[in-house]
């Protein structure tokens, strides 16, 4: 508590003159002085109120984008996604004097600003395409029940390509084809389709499905595996060797429990069952074994999975603030045709999922020989009823 200053109060300047009055009597000495009645006097102070704390706290973050933030808490409009307004538009707006502290975290993914925004277990997903929009996230603290992720369910191809050195990535042999899904209730799925599989392809004909990439690109390859599955993709995500080291490279290495030892002198792989940690070129060897791999490409597709599912491991450990800054790191890395805002909101589906219920399987089918000598794999009804087990974002 802090006191005005006593120089300015009337009252103790009366008392002061009093006192120098009492002193000067006494000094000439008068004796009768006049009798003086003391009483207390009660020196006023005035207290400084101690200051509230702010309503809104934001940190991390400019002032365009916390105007954006703010009415989400308070009520109020603001820039939303179709998808996220519905859900927020149930929300019920902070209300007494607590104070609200946000804090943000930055990124950019392809050119595009994203931002994740959190409090306490609320978690805000926004770009900036041109302006901040919400595009995204979980509010327990304003009662909203569910997550809003863009919608569900949500699957997405996960492409690796086989390019080497002087090749293109987008138009080689995509030798690692996973659909990965989630459904928004918690559940997900990892589906390995084999590379070989014989299927009509969207640039005409049929051939292996792993050959739409060379002869039309990403988007061919993404129409092919959404003909031959019935699963409707939303887009693509496609790396190759050199990006998918860079990748494991920038986030220290992958954790990875792995099942079965894998000694290849092939893929130059020799890593041990149980828990690991691989390096770029380490986790590179692992997803391309096979000759040492029960199943040969069936098994090498099942382990490739596990390492999908080990970088959703990871992205969940460090949690949803760093999120921003691990999609700028791998923006280079990564073709893909998905906005900013696809991605955001379908990387953000690993914090909303359980790892018990996300399921790594891989299509299955006999094998068969094309007219030309070819080997390839015929699918069968095991691998259509997995198809239509991943339409909903889970595997059960």
């Amino acid at each position: 508590m802090t006191f005005a200053p006593l120089t300015s109060s009337r009252p103790v300047v009366s008392v002061g003159l009093s006192m120098l009055l009492a002193g000067a009597l006494a000094l000439t000495g008068c004796s009768s002085p006049p009798k003086a009645v003391t009483k207390p006097v009660a020196v006023p102070t005035t207290a400084v109120p101690k200051p509230k704390p702010a309503a809104f706290t934001a940190k991390g973050m400019s002032a365009e984008l916390a105007a954006v933030i703010k009415p989400l808490y308070f009520g109020g409009a603001f820039p939303a996604s179709p998808s996220a307004a519905k859900v927020l538009g149930k929300r019920k707006p902070v209300r007494g004097a607590g104070p609200v502290v946000v804090s943000g975290s930055i990124g950019v993914w392809k050119g595009v600003r994203i931002a994740v925004v959190t409090r306490g277990k609320d978690v805000t997903l926004l770009v900036r395409a041109p302006k901040w929009k919400v595009v995204g996230g979980w509010w327990p603290s304003v009662s909203v029940s569910a997550p809003s992720l863009g919608g569900a369910p949500r699957r997405v191809l996960m492409v690796g390509s086989d390019a080497r050195p002087g090749q293109v990535v987008e138009h080689s042999r995509g030798d690692s084809l996973h659909i990965v899904g989630f459904d928004g209730h918690g559940g997900g799925g990892v589906l390995g389709i084999p590379r070989d599989s014989y299927v009509p392809l969207a640039t005409g004909g049929r051939g292996k499905i792993n050959s739409a990439l060379t002869f039309g690109g990403p988007a061919a390859l993404q129409r092919t595996v959404a003909s031959a599955t019935g699963v409707p993709v939303e887009g693509y995500l496609i790396t190759g060797f050199m990006g998918f080291k860079l990748l494991v490279h920038g986030i220290g290495g992958l954790r990875l429990n792995i099942p079965v030892a894998v000694n290849d002198s092939g893929s130059h792989v020799n890593v041990k069952a149980g828990p690991n940690k691989l390096t770029g070129s380490q986790a590179l060897a692992y997803g391309r074994a096979r000759h040492a791999v029960a199943g040969g490409d069936f098994g090498r597709s099942a382990n490739q999975g596990l390492i999908l599912k080990a970088a959703g491991d990871f992205v969940k450990l460090v949690g949803p603030a760093r999120l921003p800054a691990i999609l700028s790191a791998a923006a280079p890395r990564i073709g893909t045709n998905l906005s900013a805002e696809q991605v955001l909101t379908f990387a953000a589906g690993v914090f909303v999922t359980r790892q018990s219920r996300v399921h790594n399987k891989v299509a299955t089918g006999g094998f068969g020989m094309t007219s030309d000598g070819q080997s390839i794999v015929l699918l069968d009804a095991r691998a259509r009823s997995l198809f239509a087990d991943i339409r909903d974002g889970n595997l059960s």
